[in-house]
């Protein structure tokens, strides 16, 4: 019965008879457009025949594949083509089923016309929104497939070019298809990325992606534009659980095939993907990146360089708020630092490579530096510290030989990179104090070079209204109103913060002042330091401290006969230019007036103690020969000073104040000698305490002085410390002790201790028993009630450590 139906048509089913009269009798006639619109109909009002439609179709298809009637291959997909846009409903998944069966086999062909067809076929499909999902349809032979033809190896460059369109094209839309439905096939997993990620960049880099013009009209054909497009499309796309598969493949590829070096296509790449990335999770690309370099650590540094490189265009396009929240800013940093401190270590004996050393160095301080800027304020300080917990521990006997130069530069200018990034508001939430402490302490580094970083650290946190560039020369300035400086009123807390720093400030230029390493460039940048305190924080009595200041470096370098002439000669001119600026600052007309005497004198009898002469870098030795003593009208006076402030209604009293300031070198940093500095600071030096209380009689009831005695937190430290090891060596001897007695007395006499002790529990227990038990009025308790009553004030045994 079924054969004799297959031969007339008149008893088929009507769906077959309809299937049937859409092929025309010439196939170059194409689809018959009347029976296909009756098809159409047919199987919108009974769409549960659209399966064996969808079946019988597929028969067809096969026997025509295999006659090879191509021109009927065409008229079939397009009347698939046709059903699959028309109908909308939920028995479409069963034709679904059918359809992707014709899709593939035409795609197993290696015919390219058919491969293009089923290509654009299925990509038609893909636009199509189902209405229910499927759970058992499978896409693993197409990611394959479409795959293989992205790389396609034709010898004809157009047929090459198509075929790699159309697997583009066809990756294109499984992505579309499954990236977002949970229920289909999980593209993300690393079997399908593996396959799509390369193919895609495979057709960006070998199809001239390069030289395309971002100015000129996009060939949107062009492999090179379609494979982009999908890169973007599937980035776009990711999650944050996807984004690492996507990732990992596009490093792989990098590596496999040495796209690194030179790292233009890798930049590209990796431009797209933070342009493409949803913001939130841009910080895994920069994690991404990071964790490659640390599986490259021992590559090439040309290869490292050009990863750090990319990390850098990566990090510029991230949004701050995203790096500064996504995973651990230390940890980046570390490893930043990790990476400088093994190239650093890196002694190779080729110049070349040491080179490119010293290149990929440099990459990482920028990328720091372009890091922290996306950073807020309150963390680019934890990371300052964080840097300067990277210095080597400095032993004062072992200076200059057990400290490698070099890593200490980089992490100097590490220290610099992000230092330019930070906007100083309050000087009190910028220099916490150990952070003070610690930049001050490497000030006092052996290296000229280290020292001069050091200070342009300082420039970039104290200046707050960009004044840096006009003290960068010592001048001479007859009126400062001529610079335009930029001033502000000194706030409370500003002040404050320096009456409380001041001593530590001053005792860190002190001691750099003094040292017989400085060059030209080392005395302007104190200069520039000195000045920029001036200026940010000068209210009427840091300025009168200031001068103070520059008083104790004039008599410093009187007394001081150990530094040569020409260093001599810096500082004269050095204190000239400072002094000349404060004087201003202040703005009484009678000390502008003595100081501009002082200069005048010295531009006539000593021009060597002037900046003009001093910082004049075409001298020679031979140039101070014929310099004499300095004579003391010459000299800044600090009477004379003194007189001028209280003439002018002024607290002058700061500059006569005697103070004995500790040598910086009690931080730990370098060796001196206290007979080196007569310098004055403030009465909030612990070293300058001297009590003196007499009594009524004149004799002293109390006198005792520490100025020959060091106090600081570290010592207080150390005398805990002591003390605690006394008390623990106390309770180890007497618990070894009790160990020995129970381990080799003999039992009789642990018994008799034992009862001994217990003698004496009992008899006081039946003391205090024996008490309460009598009445409140009663003589003994009264008797023991005064016995037991506290003892009066001055009759009490305060502890050691209640003692001032």
């Amino acid at each position: 019965m079924a054969a004799c139906c297959g031969c007339c048509s008149a008893l088929k089913p009507r769906w077959k008879r309809l299937v049937d009269n859409i092929f025309p009798v010439n196939p170059e006639d194409g689809l018959v457009k009347n029976e296909m619109d009756k098809l159409t109909f047919y199987a919108i009002s009974s769409p549960e025949k659209l399966d064996r439609i969808g079946t019988y179709m597929e028969k067809k298809l096969a026997s025509d594949i295999h006659r090879r009637r191509i021109g009927l291959v065409f008229v079939a997909m397009d009347a698939l083509d046709q059903l699959l846009v028309s109908c909308h409903s939920h028995s479409l998944n069963l034709f679904v089923e059918s359809f992707l069966k014709m899709v593939q086999k035409l795609l197993e062909l290696d015919e390219p016309d058919l491969q293009i067809l089923a290509t654009q076929s299925f990509v038609k499909f893909t636009n199509i929104e189902e209405d229910t999902p499927s759970y058992h349809r499978r896409y693993d032979f197409f990611v394959s497939k479409f795959s293989s033809m992205c790389h396609s190896g034709k010898s004809n460059d157009e047929i090459r070019t198509r075929i790699q369109s159309a697997g583009l094209r066809g990756l294109q839309g499984v992505v579309k298809k499954t990236a977002s439905d949970d229920l289909q096939v999980n593209i993300w997993e690393d079997v399908h990325m593996d396959k799509i990620v390369p193919s895609l960049l495979y057709n960006m880099h070998n199809q001239n992606f390069m030289c395309l013009d971002l100015d000129s009209p996009k060939d949107e054909e062009h492999p090179a534009y379609i494979a982009e497009q999908v890169f973007r499309d599937l980035v776009c796309r990711g999650s944050y659980g996807n984004i690492r598969t996507v990732l990992r493949p596009v490093l792989i590829h990098m590596d496999n095939h040495k796209l690194w070096v030179p790292n233009d296509f890798a930049i590209k790449c990796f431009n797209i993907i933070m342009y493409s990335v949803q913001q939130q999770y841009a910080y895994l690309v920069v994690q991404m990146l990071m964790s490659h370099l640390d599986k490259r650590v021992n590559s090439d540094p040309a290869i490292k360089t050009s990863i750090i490189d990319v990390l850098f265009h990566s990090v510029l396009i991230a949004a701050g708020g995203s790096l500064g929240s996504g995973p651990s800013v230390l940890d980046v940093f570390n490893t930043l630092l990790r990476h400088l401190r093994i190239s650093v270590d890196n002694k190779s004996q080729d110049a070349e490579m040491r080179e490119m050393e010293k290149k990929f160095e440099e990459a990482i301080i920028i990328v720091i530096g372009e890091f922290a800027n996306h950073l807020p304020d309150y963390q680019k300080i934890e990371i300052m510290m964080f840097v300067m917990g990277k210095f080597p521990q400095l032993d004062q006997e072992e200076i200059g030989i057990s400290i490698d130069i070099q890593l200490q530069t980089m992490l100097l200018k590490t220290l610099q990179k992000v230092a330019a990034t930070y906007k100083t508001i309050y000087m009190a939430n910028t220099f916490h104090p150990e952070f003070l402490t610690g930049l001050l302490q490497l000030s006092q580094l052996e290296d000229p070079s280290m020292r001069i970083t050091v200070q342009e650290i300082l420039h970039s946190l104290i200046d707050r209204h960009n004044n840096t560039p006009k003290f960068k020369t010592i001048v001479i300035r007859k009126d400062i109103s001529q610079v335009a400086l930029n001033e502000a009123k000194v706030s409370g807390q500003d002040s404050l913060f320096m009456k409380k720093n001041n001593v530590q400030f001053y005792t860190h230029i002190m001691e750099n002042v003094q040292m017989e390493s400085n060059k030209v460039d080392n005395y302007e940048a104190l200069y520039c330091t000195m000045c920029l305190l001036a200026v940010e924080l000068g209210s009427e009595e840091i300025l009168t401290e200031m001068l103070r200041l520059g008083l104790d470096i004039q008599h410093s370098v009187m007394t001081q006969t150990s530094l040569p002439m020409t260093h001599r000669c810096a500082i004269h001119g050095l204190v000239a230019g400072f002094i000349n600026l404060v004087a201003q600052l202040v703005g009484q007309t009678p000390l502008c007036q003595y100081v501009k005497e002082v200069i005048d004198i010295r531009r006539d009898e000593a021009p060597y103690l002037l900046p003009d002469f001093a910082f004049n870098r075409s001298n020679r030795p031979s140039s101070y020969s014929q310099i004499d003593n300095v004579q003391s009208k010459c000299l800044f006076d600090q009477a004379t000073l003194q007189q001028f402030l209280v003439d002018c209604g002024q607290d002058a009293s700061r500059l006569t104040n005697p103070i004995a300031v500790k040598p910086f070198s009690t931080l730990g940093v370098r060796n001196g000698d206290p007979n080196d500095m007569a310098v004055s600071g403030s009465a909030s030096d612990v070293g300058s305490i001297n009590f003196d209380i007499e009594s009524a009689e004149g004799s002293p009831i109390f006198s005792r002085r520490w100025t020959d005695e060091e106090i600081t937190v570290e010592s207080l430290k150390k005398m805990l410390a002591e003390d605690n090891t006394e008390k623990k060596e106390e309770e180890a001897r007497k618990r070894q002790e009790i160990y020995q007695t129970y381990r080799t007395a003999p039992f009789e006499e642990i018994v008799a201790r034992s009862e001994q002790k217990s003698c004496k529990f009992h008899t006081k227990l039946t003391e205090i028993l024996d008490m309460v038990s009598r009445p409140p009025d009663s003589p003994e308790r009264m008797r023991k009630s005064l016995q037991m009553s506290p003892k009066a004030v001055f009759d009490v045994s305060f502890p050691d450590l209640f003692v001032y």
